[in-house]
């Protein structure tokens, strides 16, 4: 008998599953059990969003960081990063450009830049939301203070992002210097949900050290937490972190727990992320085959995308083009969907 197969359909029927059983239905996990989950997944997305795709547009502002974390290819101690800084008004010009292609999420990311005080960052979300006020604008800068985060949202931030990587305090230190602790994310992320924002956590997949209980404790932290979208993509390795010679995680899991957190939280919003388009040919198309909803197109200037490298050969695809967003909405279609011009905010948990 295929046990992961018949607890996939006790999941897919909406039964709530104990620790052990998540595991079984992680560790024996079969192309039935796959099958059970994906089909499930999507029809409950489809009951939600029907085949509503929400396009965000990515502009990685900067890739200065103050932090040490040892899977990341921006790391303060990697010498071979070339850093930069995209100025306020190229920022601004990026949005109006992804405005004019039918973006209406701007997604602003960068590593933890102190160059970027709360000042400079409110007059940016209050100039942006000036000239777009139709759309919204969602962070993901890392981890601050409450005060910085009321200050941002006073000044227009509308989401913000910021993955838990892991709920494991001990796999927690394996992938973070000693400075950087597990409860202090996770206070940032209720305090995120406190303010009002619509909030996004999420994980690596086959990060190093990482057990398949640790992602039984990710999915119930999720459960507890019921973020508005969950970021989630397979661990890439890069080449110029202590995680250089670690293998890269598995997208074919990832794809298996996109499934398992789409029936988990039928609500939420569930990126295709770049990391799983970079690790398995058409893997953007198979994230929303596998339950997602959202794709994150790459609005940053070309000269600075090949220097925001969290991991080694991420896709480029041009898909911010016009071009390349039409190929996009095309790809779609022929898979039944269709990428919407709309904010796209989280419904109603």
């Amino acid at each position: 008998m295929d046990k992961a197969a018949a607890l996939a359909r006790r999941l897919a029927a909406g039964e709530a599953l104990t620790d052990g059983e998540l595991l079984t239905l992680l560790e024996q996990r079969t192309v039935e059990s796959a099958e059970i989950l994906r089909a499930a997944a999507v029809e409950t997305a489809r009951k939600t969003f029907g085949n509503r795709v929400y396009l965000r547009g990515l502009i990685e502002f900067t890739n200065y960081c103050k932090n040490d974390c040892y899977y990341c290819g921006i790391r303060r101690s990697n010498r071979k990063a070339e850093r930069y800084r995209l100025s306020p008004e190229v920022i601004l010009a990026c949005c109006d450009a992804g405005y004019d292609l039918g973006f209406r999420t701007f997604v602003l990311q960068g590593g933890e830049d102190g160059w970027w005080t709360d000042d400079k960052l409110c007059n940016l979300l209050t100039a942006i939301k000036k000239t777009h006020p139709d759309c919204a604008v969602t962070l993901s800068i890392g981890e601050r203070s409450r005060e910085s985060y009321a200050a941002l949202k006073q000044a227009g931030a509308d989401r913000y992002l910021l993955r838990h990587e892991t709920a494991n305090d001990a796999h927690y230190a394996h992938l973070h210097p000693p400075e950087l602790r597990l409860e202090h994310r996770i206070r940032c992320l209720y305090d995120l949900k406190e303010l009002g924002y619509q909030v996004g956590a999420g994980m690596m997949v086959g990060s190093p050290g990482q057990t398949l209980s640790n992602l039984v404790e990710d999915l119930r932290f999720l459960q507890e937490l019921q973020p508005h979208m969950v970021g989630m993509g397979p661990f890439l390795r890069h080449r110029d972190t202590p995680f250089a010679n670690e293998p890269d995680g598995s997208a074919d899991l990832t794809l298996y727990l996109l499934s398992m957190v789409r029936l988990l939280l039928p609500k939420v919003l569930l990126p295709a992320t770049t990391a799983l388009g970079t690790a398995l040919e058409g893997g953007r198309e198979r994230g929303i085959l596998h339950g997602a909803n959202v794709v994150m197109p790459n609005l940053s200037p070309a000269d600075v995308r090949s220097k925001y490298l969290l991991y080694h050969d991420k896709l480029a695809t041009g898909a911010e083009s016009a071009n390349g967003l039409n190929q996009l909405r095309t790809n779609l279609q022929a898979i039944g969907y269709e990428a919407v011009v709309a904010r796209g905010d989280a419904p109603t948990l």
